[in-house]
Formats: structure tokens, C-alpha cells, sequence
């Protein structure tokens, strides 16, 4: 195992890198840049950003942030001072990237725990259950429900609990994570339970159709696990039937489940754009949708960058897990 995670970890320094560079052309592949972008909304129009004037501002805002220089250039001085955690200075905000990210990436982290923690503990017992009474209306029931959770857009039903959010209660702040008194305030325990109060109804939404998915998944491998020879010869070994269940295949099926860690954690993180946005939420899904449409080079490249590397280490926890699981598994020759 130990060769392994060393092998794993020059091959994830390498992906890293790659990612680093895949990141920064790709915003750099559309016409036009930051430039273009802040020219274009600042005088009105694009009919406008040809002219005489227009040029001139274009070209100071290039030679100021070094727009103007080749782009082999510009990544070489933007990954050089990634060890001292630097990331630029955004273009728009005009603020270190460090900064304004770092501002989402407390609220990101708390948000993508949490639906985690609800994807997981809500999927995996369901999961079990509706296996367990295969072809009974119980598990007809958790189908009928899997299948509309996966079938409903995430943005749509956040705009129906916002709907009547505001119908039942129009006193109360509904988006968002916070109050507007407390979006502001230090932290304290009135902040802490007005963030709990708003919480639930991001994790709900953004996790729906992943707790979803993941029902179902559980439910399939465990039905392919039951009538296997290992756990028919547990059974008649006279084990109790939950011991059968939950220490052979239970344990097998959750193998495709560990292995969605490695595109969840960045799945979480960034949370669903769109829904991000309907529930103005404080997290770094609206940032880079902003960055992207502004053409900020060094936030959005930071962003891609920040995603691709949860991407590699939730690889790497999902193949962990993977061998903790299931002991059939080995990482040696």
C-alpha cells in the first residue's frame, strides 16, 4: 500500500500540473479578454469597443495586469508563486485571488460537507432497505421517489421551495445561508443557528439528485451481492440475518459509492451553478460563473485549478476506501 500512495502521489503531482496548464489556456481559448470584457460593460456596448478610445483603455488594462504578454509567459509568472499560495490578483475585484476566494471557501466547505453527510447517511440505509424488500411496496415507494429525485432539475426545486418559502413564511429570509442581520456579523451563536436554519435547504436541494442516484446504486449492487454463494453458505452457518447482511454484502456494494468520492468532493465544492445562484448562496459556484463571464483570468483559472485538484484526492480517497472495503483488492503485484 505504501508503494502505492508514493506512486500515486508523483503520478497526482504530475496530473496537478497538467491541470494547472489545461486550466489557464482553456479561459484563454474564447476571443477577446478581461479587457475586451470590462471596455465592453463600462462604455455601453460592443458597437463601442473599436473606437479610438476604446483601444487606448484596452491597451492600459492589458499592460497593467500583463495581458499583453505571451501566454507561456503569463502561466509561468501565475504558477510561480502557487508555493507561497499566491494566485494573482483578480482582474475584476482588483483584490489578491487568495482573498476573495477564501471569503466563499469557509461557507463551500461547510455546505459540501454537509450534503455529503446527507447524501451518504440518507442513500446508503434506503439503500439497504429498499434491497431487503425487494418487489414489496416499500421499496416500489423509495423506487417511485429515487426516480422523481433524479427526474426533477435541482434549480427547479429550489425555485419551488422559494415559491413557497416566501407564500408561507414572508417574514423570513429563505436564500442564502444567513439573515441579512447576520450575513455581515461576527460569529457568534445567533450566527451559528441562523446558519443552521438555512442550511438544510441547500443541502437538501443541491444533494437530491445525488442521494437519489446513489439509492439506487446501493439498492442494485446489494441485489446482485444477496444471492451469491458466500452469503448463502453464511446462512447456513446459522448466522443472524443482519450479520449476514451487513458484514459481507453490504460491504461489497458499497464499493461503486466510495467510488463516487472522486468527482463529489469537486461536485460539492463548486455545488450546482445554477442553484448557487437561484438560492444566492455564498459559495464559489456563482464566483466562477462571474469570472468566466468577465473573462478574470486568474480567478477562473484558479477555480478550474482548485476543482481539477479535489478531483485527484478524491481519487486517491475513493481507491483508499476502496481497499478498506473490500479486501479482494490489492494494490501490489
Amino acid at each position: 500500500m505504501l508503494n502505492y500512495l508514493i506512486k500515486r502521489t508523483l503520478l497526482s503531482l504530475i496530473t496537478i500540473w497538467a491541470i494547472s496548464v489545461l486550466s489557464f489556456v482553456i479561459i484563454q481559448l474564447p476571443p477577446g479578454d478581461f479587457a475586451t470584457t470590462y471596455v465592453e460593460q463600462q462604455m455601453g456596448g460592443p458597437a463601442l469597443v473599436g473606437t479610438p478610445a476604446a483601444r487606448v483603455i484596452e491597451a492600459n488594462l492589458r499592460r497593467d495586469y500583463g495581458l499583453d504578454k505571451p501566454i507561456f509567459w503569463q502561466y509561468a509568472k501565475w504558477a510561480s508563486k502557487f508555493v507561497r499560495l499566491d494566485f494573482g490578483i483578480s482582474l475584476e475585484y482588483r483584490r489578491p485571488v487568495r482573498e476573495v476566494v477564501g471569503e466563499r471557501l469557509f461557507m463551500t466547505v461547510i455546505l459540501a460537507g454537509s450534503t455529503a453527510l446527507l447524501a451518504w447517511g440518507l442513500s446508503i440505509p434506503i439503500g439497504i432497505y429498499s434491497a431487503l424488500r425487494q418487489h414489496k411496496w416499500e421499496d416500489y415507494t423509495v423506487t417511485f421517489i429515487g426516480f422523481l429525485g433524479l427526474a426533477v432539475p435541482d434549480f427547479l426545486l429550489a425555485l419551488l421551495l422559494l415559491w413557497f418559502g416566501f407564500r408561507l413564511f414572508p417574514d423570513h429570509s429563505i436564500g442564502g445561508l444567513f439573515s441579512p442581520e447576520y450575513r455581515v456579523a461576527p460569529w457568534d451563536w445567533g450566527r451559528v443557528v441562523d446558519l443552521l436554519s438555512h442550511l438544510w435547504i441547500a443541502c437538501f436541494v443541491v444533494g437530491t439528485a445525488g442521494t437519489a442516484a446513489l439509492i439506487r446504486v446501493m439498492r442494485a449492487n446489494l441485489l446482485d451481492e444477496l444471492n451469491k454463494p458466500y452469503v448463502i453458505t453464511a446462512r447456513a452457518k446459522g448466522i443472524s440475518e443482519w450479520r449476514v447482511i451487513l458484514k459481507y454484502p453490504v460491504r461489497v456494494a458499497l464499493n461503486p459509492v466510495a467510488s463516487t468520492v472522486g468527482y463529489l468532493l469537486p461536485f460539492l465544492m463548486s455545488g450546482s451553478i445554477i442553484v448557487s445562484v437561484v438560492l444566492a448562496l455564498p459559495t464559489e459556484g456563482p464566483l466562477l460563473l462571474r469570472s468566466l463571464l468577465s473573462e478574470d483570468l486568474f480567478m477562473s483559472a484558479t477555480i478550474l485549478f482548485v476543482l481539477g485538484l479535489l478531483t485527484v484526492i478524491g481519487t486517491l480517497l475513493s481507491d483508499i476506501l476502496l481497499s478498506i472495503l473490500d479486501p479482494r483488492i490489492r494494490y501490489t503485484g
